[in-house]
This record gives structure tokens, sequence and C-alpha cells, in this order.
């Protein structure tokens, strides 16, 4: 009687933990895997783990080794020892490094040296502050020296007011070594000022150490080109975009093979995430978005013989895989997530075709929790188009009971909505605090063919907006559902997309929410950095008055000029460093709120920039979120 008692106690507990759910202060605490490669002998992977702090405000990071084959992980202190450095040449005679150099004069004391304590900025072109920092004339250049103590730096691009690796996200992925250790190639966008706003024009360039001569390998080419690698028999492969000035344009893998550039993707429906050749240099294994995830596929390199190229896609399932680190036998090693788990390490079986995850950073938190359950669900569009929504329901979810309703808006524009797991946009924590989102693949997410992926540009206010109605519509047909408490919610585009529907929703929606959202398409063109994202997506300047397609733009696709027909509450947020969608853009939407008498509340963050990254000011965005649906839902 004791032992069938105890054993039910057992139960018990086991049942109880097993409905804790998730909570924004425990998100918060879960470790984020970075995998940085594997050792030198191929045994072992190494990875970072870092954990933010919500007291300290700020993450603290730790390193470990784990066997390739699975095992208990072992912390190292550094990573020097354990990891192979690819920034020192082949032949181990020189290192590769980068540092900021100043270069223009961009101060008043560079000015007027006399001067020291002036506080003023002077520009000659655009190009005077990228993301979320100003330009004080600083540029990233890549340096080389002899592998030895006391040796001294040469900078290759001694002299240029131009950056490499690429700001404000580019690290030493930017620049490797030759095979033969003669040459360095580096990524550079060499234009300055306002050409360079107005262009995504990368290229690929080659330093020859003997001469100090520079080549652009990629000339010819007006877009993007970028992520350069050499296969191992010494081919020169990059990604590769065509057309200057769009940023989500198709992304191709490209190999130079006997004077010829091949585009290994060019007939393939998709884009290129990042890639990573086999170790017999006849396969290339990369990521890409497809049905709402990110898979791993393969395509063969035939070099010049008539054997067809091929593209094919190897995993399937609800997950994303992300980083690729490297290859273990038969295996290749990546990471992934799903909208219920953040990153962790995992090992595919090529010839299996099976999984194996080998970190468990988070499991043991993630078996106390109930989870949240996703589904696929297919929409008809108002142009007769199947649709992929993802439809994310509460833990222990009753089917009989009704649920107030998020409809969730991907920024992007062009970007994909997977199987991905966000710290602040999190489905996990929304569908744990009692709500049921959908979230539409709609026009512009990427993994649905490049013509779906491209409909979005130049048509912000169009057949995307009918995209999010048919989703929620179709959603709130459920009886689960409760339509009277729809709420919508988004950041970036997806916060342009919330301050649209708010002039248009015909009462659906109780609340909204846009944090960092496109309120004014005219002044959004006249204050943000990268203008020729607007350039492309708008159509073209607001002052282009013969320009049809633009000024539909500034007109019918314009929040603002529907501001009379907003009648429901919204809280407004926005980053006071977030030089992409400036301040101007919230503070616009939320005085017309206030001034119209609608319920608003502005949330500002001044140090933060598109995205809350500090512990503390992330806390404070998710209890104000759930605070302001409490309120309002």
């Amino acid at each position: 009687m004791k032992k069938i008692l105890f054993t039910t106690l057992i139960m018990m507990s086991i049942n109880a933990m097993a409905q804790n759910v998730m909570t924004p202060e425990l998100l918060w605490k879960l470790g984020r895997v970075t995998p940085l490669g594997l050792s030198k002998d191929g045994k072992n992977i190494v990875y970072k783990v870092s954990t933010p702090s919500i007291e300290e405000n700020k993450s603290n990071s730790k390193f470990y080794t784990l066997p390739v084959n699975g095992g208990n992980p072992t912390e190292v202190k550094d990573t020097k020892e354990v990891l192979k450095d690819k920034n020192i040449s082949p032949n181990g005679k020189y290192i590769v490094y980068n540092e900021e150099v100043k270069i223009d004069k961009v101060l008043g004391k560079d000015y007027y040296p006399e001067l020291e304590k002036s506080q003023v900025q002077i520009y000659n072109g655009l190009d005077y502050r990228h993301w979320d920092t100003w330009n004080e004339g600083k540029f990233n250049h890549v340096f080389y020296k002899e592998n030895k103590e006391g040796a001294v730096g040469i900078d290759i691009l001694k002299g240029e007011s131009f950056d490499s690796p690429q700001k404000p996200f580019g690290g030493d992925e930017d620049y490797i070594w030759s095979p033969d250790s003669k040459s360095i190639l580096y990524v550079s966008k060499k234009k300055a000022g306002t050409q360079y706003a107005i262009s995504t024009n990368t290229n690929i360039f080659e330093y020859t150490l003997e001469t100090g001569k520079t080549i652009n390998r990629t000339e010819e080419n007006l877009g993007y080109d970028m992520a350069p690698q050499f296969s191992p028999t010494g081919n020169l492969t990059w990604l590769q975009m065509k057309r200057d000035g769009y940023e989500a344009d198709k992304n191709d893998l490209i190999v130079s093979f006997k004077g010829m550039n091949l585009n290994l993707t060019a007939a393939w429906d998709g884009t290129v995430d990042h890639f990573m050749w086999s170790k017999d240099g006849e396969k290339i294994y990369f990521v890409a978005p497809i049905d709402g995830t990110k898979q791993l596929f393969e395509v063969n390199f035939p070099g010049l013989t008539k054997i067809a190229i091929n593209v094919h896609q190897i995993t399937n399932g609800d997950f994303d895989v992300n980083d690729l680190v490297g290859f273990s036998g038969d295996n290749i090693i990546v990471t992934r997530t799903d909208m219920n788990h953040a990153a962790e390490i995992f090992s595919y079986n090529l010839k299996k075709n099976s999984w194996k995850q080998l970190s468990n950073v988070n499991t043991t938190t993630y078996k106390s929790l109930a989870l949240s359950k996703t589904e696929r669900r297919y929409v008809t569009t108002t142009d007769g188009k199947k649709m992929l929504v993802w439809v994310i329901l509460p833990p222990n979810f009753d089917a009989s009971k009704k649920y107030p309703t998020l409809l969730y808006c991907q920024g992007g524009p062009q970007s994909p909505l997977t199987q991905s797991y966000s710290f602040r946009w999190n489905f996990q924590l929304m569908a744990a605090n009692g709500y049921v989102v959908v979230a539409p693949n709609r026009r512009g997410m990427q993994g649905h063919g490049v013509a779906w992926n491209e409909q979005i540009s130049k048509d912000w206010g169009g057949q995307v907006i009918n995209d999010y109605l048919s989703a929620i519509d179709d959603v709130a047909k459920e009886n689960y559902v409760d339509k009277t408490r729809l709420g919508c919610v988004g950041a970036s585009y997806g916060g342009y997309s919330v301050f649209y529907l708010a002039g248009i929703h015909n009462n659906r929606f109780k609340t909204f929410i846009a944090h960092d959202g496109v309120y004014n398409t005219q002044s959004m063109f006249g204050t943000t950095e990268e203008v020729f994202f607007n350039n492309w997506d708008f159509g073209g300047a607001y002052w282009e008055k013969d320009n049809a397609v633009a000024q539909k733009t500034y007109t019918t696709f314009n929040p603002m000029t529907m501001v009379e027909k907003w009648n429901t509450p919204i809280l407004i947020i926005q980053g006071g460093k977030d030089f992409r969608v400036p301040i101007g853009q919230g503070q616009e939407a939320f005085q017309a709120a206030q001034l119209r008498g609608i319920k608003s509340r502005f949330l500002y963050f001044p140090e933060e920039n598109h995205w809350v990254l500090k512990p503390q000011n992330a806390q404070v965005w998710q209890k104000e979120f759930y605070n302001w649906l409490n309120e309002t839902l």
C-alpha cells in the first residue's frame, strides 16, 4: 500500500511539474548556444553558451567542448587551444585580423584641433549613421602580419574609406586566406557617402601579399557578393545576389572554376542562407527556407562536365536547421530550433537519415514545461493561392474553450517565418499566456518560391494585407477562437502592418501592438539610413510625382493617411537608437493616437536599436507587452 501511495505521489509530482509554462523570467534564463567549430583533431564540437543575467543586466558566456558522437560537455577556458584558427595562413607564416582605423574628418575637432571640446559632426554625404551608430570617420580594415611575437601589421586597405568587415554585422567571415597563403580575399562595398547608402554592391577583392596589388574578383556583378569560401580542391565559392539595391534578392551559390563562374542554384526556385563544402569537394551542403521551415539541402558540383546540376532537399520536418558546424564521418553537425525549443547542437547522419541531439543546455528546463502545439494550416488567399499559416495553441489546449487570439505580423518584409526561436517575439511564451497565435507566411516570405517572395516589393499595402486578413478570418472560424478578443502585433514591417491594419480592419481587432514600425512612408524615406531599401521596396522617392508606383506607396499604402479611421487601443514601442526605422515613426503614430483620443501607450527604449538586447529592458518589454494585452484584450 505504501509503495502504491509513494508511486502515486511521484506521478502527481511529475504531472505538476509538467504543468509549468514558459514565463518572461524563465525565457531569459535559457542558455543561448553558439557553435564555434570543430576541434583541431575533429573529435569535439566547440561551442559557447551565453546566459543573460537580469540582475547584472548583461550576458555571461562559458565555452565548452562536446564529443562529436555525443557525451558530456567539458568547460574550456581558452578556445584557442582547441580550435583551429582560420585566420592563420595555411602555411602558418601569417595571421590576418581586422581593426578600426580613423580615415575621414567628421568631428569638429578633426577640422579645428584647437576646439577639441566642440561637439559637432560635419557630413558631406549620406551614410552619416548606420543601424545604431553615427559615422565618426572610422572604418574596419583588414590587416595581416607575420605569425610571431612583435610583428607589425600591414593594412591592406590603407587610406581607403571603405569597410571590411562590413558594418554593422560583418566579422572575420568577411575575409579568408587563399589555399596557397599568397593572397587574402575580403568582402567590401567600395562606395562612399550617398553612393554607399543607395547601393548593395559588395564585392570580393583579392589582395596579393607579394605585390601589394588588389583585384576585384566579382566586378561584373552589381548586387551582393559575400561569404567567400574555398572548396577542398581550391575553387573560390560565394553567395551572390544579382540586382543592385535589392537586399532580399535570390541568393545563389557561385563557384569559380577554370576561369568561369558557375551558378549552381540558378534553376532552383529558392534562396540560399549559408553553405559548407563536403570534404571530397563533390557537393555543397546549404541551409534554405522551405515551406515555413529551414532545411538542409545539397547540390552536386559537376565542374564543366555534362552531368546535370541537382539541388536536393535532405532534411524535412517542423523544425529549423541553422548553423552548419562541420562533418564527422557520415554525420553533419548543425544546430536546430523549433517554436518550443531554443537552439541545441544536433548531428544528422547523411546515410541513415537520422537525427541525434548532442547538446542539452536547456533540455531539463523544457522537460518541466507544458509545451505549446504548432499546427500547419493552408489558407486560400484572395487571389486563389495556398498560404501556409502557423497556428500555435496554448499548453494544455482545450478545444471546447474559447481563447483570445493574436495575429502575428512578421517583419522583414522579405524574411522567412519558420520554426525559429525568438527571445522577444516568442510564440511559446505568447501561447503560455493563454493566446492562440496566428502566424501567416504571407507574401514576401522566403521559402515559397522567388515570385512569392518578391510580390511584396512596391506593394506593401496590397496583396500582403489581404493575406493577413485571410489568415485571421479563416482561423477565427474555429470554435476555440474568441472572435470578440482578437489582437494584432508585429515589429518593423510587421509594425507597419499593424499601423496599416489599424486603419482598415473594420473592427476585427480589439487591440494593436507595433514595435519599431513604419508609420509614415514619406518621413521614413527621408530619415532611414539604408536608402537602397526604400528605393527598391517603395518604388522610388516621394518627390517623383510622375512615378505612379512610388506615389501609391506614399499615399494609398501610407498608414498615416488612414489615421482618421483608427478607433482601437494601440501600444507603440520605439528604440531610440533605431536608425533603420527612426524614432519619428513611433512618435508620429503615438502623437496621432493621443490627439485623436485613442487609448495608447508609448514604450520608449533610449539605448536600444531595432531590437531589445539588454536583459532588464527585455523584461520590461515582456511585462508591458502582456500588461497591455491584459488591459485591452
